[in-house]
């Protein structure tokens, strides 16, 4: 597995952290941080399992804030888009979590 992956996977953990302890800008700047990463990789599997997963954070933490709507549900929209083509359980279960909470249709 590519070292980037495991950096990927720190920074996730890192931001669900940061965004529990109500440090929402600082989990949101670590979800993009995650998110840049990965996508200077080339497609793949475990990359997009990665990113399926940040962008559902990263949805999860600003559909809270109603200023961010627009962003929160493109981060929705891409994280629900990897996680169909994964294939991955984990993220197909958070995916259909955050589709049966947001009432909207991608």
């Amino acid at each position: 597995m590519r070292p980037q992956y495991y950096t990927a996977a720190k920074i996730l953990r890192k931001a669900r952290e940061s965004a529990l302890q109500g440090r929402t800008e600082e989990a949101v700047r670590e979800y993009q941080r995650g998110i840049n990463l990965l996508r200077t990789l080339p497609p793949e599997n475990a990359r997009d399992v990665l990113l399926s997963h940040l962008y559902l954070a990263h949805y999860q933490t600003l559909v809270l804030e109603e200023k961010t709507r627009e962003v929160a549900l493109e981060s929705l929209h891409l994280g629900v888009s990897y996680a169909r083509s994964t294939r991955d359980p984990l993220a197909r279960a958070v995916a259909e979590e955050c589709m049966s909470g947001a009432n909207v249709q991608l």
